[in-house]
């Protein structure tokens, strides 16, 4: 069935990762995909962690480092990142502006599911 979620007013809040999160979707009635937007300030590393779900970033806006397991890539507007399940994982925020991206989970991203490997 289709379903329109409305997104504009959904509050951002700082995530133990080191970054700011809007939660586009990510309901239990629509348990396969979560989207969020996540926005990393300049100079900031996220922790490195690991999650049970796939997750592609897709860069929005800013420069960033995305660290994946062995691999490394600088990133910007319209790079896609593809991380497989419990990949080690995180990203640098390399320039002077907002990095911001989509981060897209499948299935949905669930704090349960999320392990700080820095912990």
């Amino acid at each position: 069935m289709a379903q329109l979620y409305r997104t504009q007013d959904t509050e951002e809040y700082y995530f133990e990762e080191r970054c700011y999160v809007r939660e586009l979707l990510n309901a239990a009635d629509a348990p396969d995909l979560s989207i969020a937007q996540a926005r990393v300030t300049p100079g900031t590393t996220t922790v490195w962690h690991a999650l049970q779900s796939t997750e592609l970033y897709y860069i929005l806006s800013g420069r960033g480092r995305a660290e994946v397991a062995d691999q490394q890539w600088e990133v910007g507007p319209g790079d896609l990142v593809r991380i497989a399940p419990t990949e080690r994982q995180r990203i640098t925020n390399i320039g002077t502006e907002d990095l911001v991206f989509l981060a897209i989970c499948q299935p949905r991203f669930q704090v349960e599911d999320y392990t700080d490997l820095e912990a």
